[in-house]
């Protein structure tokens, strides 16, 4: 399963590596690019268009298209090792009791590992069963994934190239923080002084400082200041959803 939106520069490489996988469904957003000319180039490919409301919606629209139980979610910007491969094959093999497994990721900046500024200890679903797993509604953006049964972990590191370059990188997480305002306001939630105005600020700080961004160099600062930014766009977006609403 794939999730798209004007994604050409990985499509070829992505597809080229999921060979190993009995059916690849691309859900797209209605990409202008060459998304859709490169996904159908590949024979084992279907190529679905599907209006994007949210990350929820969106995937668990892709879930019911499947046709086999066990799914492999995989962003665009995001590649499997050979081990990884291997182990994901091996594991829907013969395991049959866990319904789902969180994976670690590995963070690029460009062409060089992110080993700190928050994201050492990610981790994220990304194999599981159709008939046990589903992604919850009241969750927008950064998705959470309800399992009925056995929880597990991967020993492979996932490959996620997550920062190409600036503006992409700061509109994805300007529009994360719109999706999650939109979360906020709809269990009514009522931001305090402090999320208005230090929210932001204590996000970078504890990212840089206490999650160690500062030991990244310069490409911590930048990644700390865009998580910041995407708390900002959060705030700034709830304000102008309640000033609507009144």
């Amino acid at each position: 399963m794939i999730i798209t939106l004007n994604e050409e520069i990985h499509m070829y490489e992505l597809l080229s590596d999921l060979d190993f996988a009995d059916e690849v469904i691309v859900v797209d957003s209605f990409s202008t690019d060459r998304t859709k000319e490169i996904s159908e180039s590949f024979k084992n490919v279907r190529f679905i268009q599907n209006k994007f409301e949210n990350y929820t919606s969106q995937r668990n629209f892709a879930i019911d298209q499947a046709r086999n139980n066990w799914i492999l979610f995989i962003d665009a910007d995001e590649r499997l090792t050979p081990e990884l491969k291997t182990e994901i094959i091996e594991t829907v093999a013969v395991n049959q009791e866990v319904s789902a497994y969180l994976f670690y990721r590995k963070f690029y900046f460009k062409k060089s590992i992110l080993r700190f500024s928050g994201w050492q200890t990610d981790r994220i679903f990304r194999l599981f069963k159709k008939d046990k797993c589903r992604y919850t509604h009241n969750r927008l953006v950064h998705e959470k994934l309800d399992v009925d049964g056995k929880i597990a972990y991967f020993k492979n590191k996932l490959i996620h190239y997550s920062y190409a370059e600036y503006q992409s990188y700061k509109r994805k997480m300007i529009t994360y923080g719109k999706l999650k305002a939109m979360e906020k306001y709809q269990i009514g939630f009522k931001p305090t002084i402090f999320h208005k105005y230090g929210h932001s600020t204590y996000n970078f700080l504890y990212q840089y400082l206490i999650r160690l961004g500062i030991l990244d160099g310069r490409k911590g600062i930048i990644i700390c200041y865009l998580n910041a930014l995407s708390v900002s766009a959060r705030y700034k977006e709830l304000k102008r959803l309640n000033q609507e609403n009144k």
